[in-house]
């Protein structure tokens, strides 16, 4: 309660674990989604340095000129 009498309103904290429970995510959960989330992320994050890399050593030869604007008609 505060000084006065009146009843706090409840912390952001304990609002959003009222929240995750009732979707049904506890702590563990919660980590371990968050954790797929994050190697995902690394994994994406690898995949585009690999093509990259690939790309400046030759790999890509032909995609300077498929970087150039092509007009197309549309019928």
């Amino acid at each position: 309660m505060s000084k006065n009498g009146e009843p706090r309103p409840p912390r952001a904290c304990c609002l959003v674990s009222e929240i995750l429970e009732e979707a049904g995510l506890d702590r563990a959960k919660a980590r371990e989604i968050r954790r797929q989330i994050l190697e995902g992320l690394i994994l994406l994050c690898r995949w585009q340095l690999e093509r990259l890399g690939s790309a400046g050593e030759g790999g890509a030869a032909g995609s300077t000129s498929s970087k150039r604007t092509r007009r197309v008609r549309l019928d």
